[in-house]
């Protein structure tokens, strides 16, 4: 597939991942439209793009219909990255969760029937798996428990997605993502590789909840190039398919991602806790996409480390107490409705 003359509409681009998937498929000849409504305030991550006349940026609400009707003019294919990302925020403000997860990108899903797309990429969550008791790895076929509002919407909207074969003109997919790692221009310290090595370059104590539980892991380079692979790939082997996006390898547990990090930082204080908050609990199957796509990620877990603890130690992280909001998703920062839309609701 010719990618010089196709665009891509990167919902929420300007994100922890979005942003590093805008810069790699810049580089490799696509055009880059990037919707985001900055509720981070995460308007810096837009800026290094600006100059370069195949990307454009656009701020706005995935939830108003004339802005993303505006943004879907003239593209080729839409991936869905923007949302509410992870479980703390989305049940620190539900409503808002419902608003945008569920009504808005339901919304957008709706509005792409109206409009010549040819794909859609929706970015879901391994998290959908929840607590697996017994020791396997679950493939795509395993039966979703979501246990937060963030993994529900993303069931939901995956199921919605799946039930217009036969229905749309638009080829969708649904990547169920591991949890992400590494260095981004929207970095976040709230995620658990990197979270754990920036606490322990600190000389903070560590407190680590469940420190047995599997989680799988990838890089958000990785992720990139597996959204890429999707887009290029012929429509019969990824319409209305699904796949999880990483790899065996780094299937973790915490205690694996702490011992990692400790033969850096050998003289680390760190205290386990069973029965933590989050009762997660699941090993992933990467085999599908490795058949079908023939994806397999290039960075791992300890890759990831060194990656990240090289950063923090030049100093390029010393501001992060200073902008929480930016660098881990605490809170969000919505504007005030505008008049004529409070005269619209009442």
């Amino acid at each position: 597939m010719a990618t010089d003359k196709r665009k891509v509409l990167l919902v929420g681009g300007a994100g922890y991942v979005g942003s590093v998937m805008t810069g790699h498929l810049l580089g490799k000849g696509w055009s880059v439209r990037c919707l985001d409504q900055l509720i981070y305030k995460n308007e810096s991550c837009a800026w290094p793009y600006l100059i370069n006349p195949q990307y454009e940026f656009m701020r706005g609400d995935v939830r108003d219909p004339r802005i993303v009707t505006q943004a879907l003019k003239d593209v080729d294919d839409v991936v869905i990255l923007a949302g509410l990302v992870g479980d703390p925020i989305t049940s620190k403000f539900p409503d808002e969760s419902h608003a945008i997860n569920r009504a808005g990108i339901g919304s957008l899903i709706d509005t792409l029937r109206n409009h010549p797309v040819d794909r859609l990429i929706f970015v879901s969550t391994c998290s959908n798996y929840g607590l697996v008791e017994e020791d396997t790895a679950v493939d795509e076929n395993y039966p979703l428990a979501p246990l937060s509002l963030y993994a529900k919407h993303k069931v939901e909207m995956e199921q919605k997605i799946l039930s217009l074969k036969g229905k749309v003109g638009f080829h969708p997919t649904v990547l169920r993502f591991a949890t992400a790692f590494g260095l981004s221009s929207r970095m976040r310290f709230d995620l658990t590789v990197n979270e754990f090595v920036r606490e322990l370059h600190l000389g903070n104590e560590l407190l680590v909840f469940d420190p047995k539980t599997w989680r799988p892991y990838c890089h958000v380079s990785d992720f990139s190039r597996a959204v890429e692979q999707v887009l290029g790939a012929p429509t019969d082997k990824v319409a209305f398919e699904v796949f999880n996006v990483g790899c065996e390898e780094n299937n973790f547990t915490k205690l694996m991602v702490v011992e990692e990090i400790l033969k850096h930082i050998p003289r680390s204080k760190v205290t386990y806790q069973e029965r933590g908050a989050d009762p997660r609990n699941y090993r992933v199957n990467f085999e599908k996409i490795r058949r079908v796509l023939n994806f397999t990620p290039e960075v791992s877990v300890p890759q990831g480390v060194n990656e990240i603890l090289a950063a923090l130690r030049q100093g390029l992280f010393d501001h992060v107490e200073e902008q929480r909001h930016f660098f881990g998703n605490y809170e969000i920062f919505l504007p005030a409705p505008h008049v004529s839309d409070l005269k619209r609701a009442i």
